[in-house]
C-alpha cells in the first residue's frame, strides 16, 4: 500500500478513473437493490450513476490526451487515506438513512481527493485538469442535493419512511417481541413451582437457568426454520433467529437472576417485581410497534402473565 503523496500525475488520474467508475457501480447497485421498496432514492442513485459514467469518460478522453492509451490499475484500497467500502451485497439488509449518509460521505471524499491532489502538483495543465475535476465533483455534489430535491418529495420520502418501518417491524420487531413473550411469559410457570416447591433459591435459579436457555434455543431454531424471508420480507432468517432466540432467553432470564439472592422471599418478591417490568416493557412495544391500544396491550399481556404464573405457584404449592 502506497502513500498518497507518493503518487504520480498519472497514477492520480488512473485512480480517479477508477473512482469513478466504481462510485458509478456502487450507485447502480444501490439503485437495483432499493427500486421495488424505495423507488424515489432509486432514481436519485440511477441519476447519480449516469452522472458518474459522464465523469470517467471526460477523465479517460483526458488521460488520453497526455498519458496515451494504456491506464494503470490504481484502486483505493492500493492507496492509504481512503474510506473501505463494502459492496452493497455484503450491506443487506440495507437501512435507507445508512444509505443516504455513504453516499453524500462517497461525494464528500471525492471532492477530499482532488483538491488534496491540486495541491500536490506545480505543473500548470496538471493542476488545472485536477482543478477542473474538483469542480466536477463539486457539482455532481450540488446535482445529487438536487436530484433528491426533484425526487424525494415530502410525500415520498414519508412513503419510504413508512416502508423502513414496516421493515424494521417485520424484521426486528416481530421476532424480539416473539422471544421476550415466549421468555417472559412461558418460563414464568416452571420457575414459581420450582420455587414454591422446593423453597430453595439456587435450585430455582438452576431451573429458571435451564428453561430460559432451551427456550431461547428452541424459539430461535423455530424462528429461523420458519420462512427464509423472500416471499414475506421478513429478513433473513439467520439474524432472525438470533434476535428472537437472545430476547427469549433475556425475557426468562430476566426473573431468574434475582434466585442469586440467598433469602427466599427476598429472590421471590424481586423476581415478580422484574416480571412487572418485564410485562410493561411488552406492552409498550406493543404499543408503540403493533398499533395496539396501550389499555388492550397491558390487559392482553397481564392476563397471560398472571394465569402462567398462577399455574406455576399453584403447581408448586402443591
Amino acid at each position: 500500500m502506497r502513500n498518497f503523496s507518493d503518487l504520480t500525475e498519472k497514477e492520480i488520474l488512473a485512480l480517479a478513473i477508477q473512482n469513478e467508475e466504481e462510485d458509478g457501480r456502487i450507485y447502480s447497485d444501490l439503485a437495483e437493490e432499493l427500486r421495488v421498496e424505495y423507488p424515489a432514492t432509486a432514481r436519485i442513485f440511477t441519476d447519480m450513476a449516469l452522472e458518474e459514467g459522464e465523469h470517467r469518460r471526460e477523465l479517460i478522453d483526458l488521460y488520453r490526451g497526455k498519458f496515451g492509451e494504456h491506464i494503470p490499475l490504481v484502486r483505493r484500497q492500493d492507496v492509504r487515506g481512503f474510506i473501505h467500502r463494502k459492496p452493497v451485497w455484503q450491506m443487506r439488509p440495507l437501512q435507507l438513512d445508512a444509505v443516504r449518509q455513504m453516499a453524500a460521505s462517497m461525494e464528500a471524499e471525492a471532492v477530499a481527493f482532488y483538491r488534496r491532489s491540486v495541491e500536490r502538483t506545480s505543473d500548470a495543465s496538471i493542476r488545472k485538469l485536477l482543478g477542473d475535476l474538483a469542480q466536477a465533483e463539486v457539482s455532481h455534489e450540488h446535482t445529487a442535493e438536487r436530484l433528491a430535491r426533484e425526487n424525494l418529495t415530502e410525500g415520498a420520502r414519508a412513503s419510504e419512511d413508512e416502508t423502513e418501518r414496516r421493515q424494521f417491524v417485520l424484521q426486528v420487531v416481530q421476532p424480539a417481541l416473539a422471544g421476550l413473550m415466549d421468555g417472559s411469559v412461558s418460563t414464568l410457570a416452571p420457575l414459581f413451582a420450582a420455587a414454591f416447591a422446593t423453597q430453595q433459591t439456587w435450585n430455582t435459579f438452576v431451573v429458571g437457568l435451564a428453561a430460559s436457555l432451551g427456550a431461547g434455543i428452541s424459539m430461535g431454531f423455530a424462528e429461523a426454520l420458519s420462512d427464509n424471508g423472500s416471499l414475506t420480507g421478513r429478513g433473513a432468517p439467520l439474524i432472525r433467529g438470533v434476535i428472537c432466540g437472545l430476547a427469549t432467553a433475556l425475557g426468562g432470564l430476566g426473573h431468574t437472576l434475582p434466585y442469586l439472592i440467598p433469602n427466599f422471599w427476598t429472590a421471590t418478591i424481586t423476581s415478580f417485581a422484574v416480571v412487572i417490568v418485564e410485562l410493561a416493557v411488552i406492552s409498550w412495544v406493543r404499543w408503540r410497534y403493533m398499533d395496539t391500544p396501550p389499555l388492550s396491550a397491558a390487559l392482553q399481556v397481564g392476563f397471560g402473565g398472571a394465569l402462567v404464573f398462577a399455574t406455576g405457584v399453584l403447581i408448586g404449592s402443591s
